[in-house]
Order: C-alpha cells, then sequence, then structure tokens
C-alpha cells in the first residue's frame, strides 16, 4: 500500500465545543474566509450528519460509534484532496487521538463556553427539551487537553471577531505546515 502524500491531502479542521457554543456558526464565517486560500473546502456538522443519515440515537454509546464515523468521513474526504472544516460536540479523547494518529493535515479548535451561559442565552433547545443524554449536563464531557487553537466564546464577542482570532490561527498553522 502507497502512503499518501502529505500535499496530496485536505485539511481537517475539526471545530469541536458544547452543544450551542458557536460551532458551526463559526465554521461558515470560516470557510468564507479560507475558501479564496484551500480549495475546495466543505462544512459539515455533528447535526447535519445526524439528518443525514438518520442517527437517532443519544446515548453514550451511541454518540462513541457515530464519531468514530464520522473521523472515518473525514479522513475519506480529506484522502481525495478536499478539505473540511467540521463542527460536532464530539468531546471524546479517544477520537482527538485517532485523528491526529490518522489525519495528516489535522487543526482541532475548542470552542470553550460555559454551559450555564449557554442555557441562560437560550443557545440550543436541546437543554430545555430533553432531560438525559446531553453533554456537559449527564454525559461527562472530555475537553481536549491540547487543541491546537482554543477560543472562549463568552457570548459578549461578536462571532466575527471570534471568526478572525480563528482565521489568523488556522493561517499560521498552515503556513507553519508548508
Amino acid at each position: 500500500m502507497r502512503k499518501k502524500n502529505k500535499d496530496k491531502v485536505g485539511y481537517v479542521i475539526w471545530i469541536t465545543g458544547l452543544s450551542g457554543s458557536g460551532k458551526t456558526e463559526i465554521a461558515k464565517k470560516l470557510k468564507k474566509k479560507l475558501e479564496f486560500s484551500l480549495k475546495p473546502t466543505i462544512i459539515i456538522s455533528g447535526d447535519n450528519l445526524r439528518k443525514i443519515f438518520k442517527l437517532d440515537g443519544y446515548t453514550y454509546q451511541d454518540r462513541k460509534n457515530y464519531i468514530k464515523q464520522y473521523s472515518k468521513f473525514c479522513k475519506f474526504l480529506s484522502d481525495q484532496n478536499i478539505n473540511v472544516i467540521f463542527a460536532v460536540v464530539g468531546l471524546f479523547n479517544f477520537i482527538r487521538k485517532w485523528n491526529r494518529k490518522n489525519l495528516k493535515k489535522y487543526i482541532e479548535i475548542y470552542i470553550k463556553s460555559d454551559l450555564k451561559k449557554i442555557i441562560k442565552f437560550k443557545r440550543k433547545k436541546i437543554y430545555k427539551n430533553y432531560k438525559k443524554n446531553i453533554v456537559g449536563k449527564d454525559i461527562v464531557a472530555e475537553f481536549p487537553k491540547k487543541p491546537d487553537i482554543v477560543i472562549k466564546n463568552d457570548f459578549h464577542t461578536n462571532l466575527e471577531n471570534l471568526t478572525n482570532e480563528v482565521f489568523s490561527k488556522v493561517v499560521k498553522i498552515i503556513k507553519k505546515n508548508k
């Protein structure tokens, strides 16, 4: 089996954080800023894949199984020189370890947010409508220990400014890897 040339694979920009932390919105804005230098680039969210593949389970084990498939799907796309910005709760240490080992161009971004503020500002209905199988509540979140980028979203800074911060840090990493 031939080894993949690192230059012939796309980036996987893995944006993780609690539900309602702003991952998907930052991903959308980030794509607009990156699409001129990273082509082709797509955005995927965990919510998208849940809908497309009718993944209805939310237990700890369901989430672990789904996240493995998500990473393999990102690798599949990346191996075809497609850049992926992936926004997912995905707060499992084992998957970040797998990603670092198996994704040749991997950038991990952690959106750090306070769960109480997410609930207070009604960022996601999941916290109101569901009482169990919620990461950060009854499912323990395994927050990243060494992400490439940490962005604190306190919901007082607008998303454009947060995205600009993410963008400048991603560009530095990409330039360093060339």
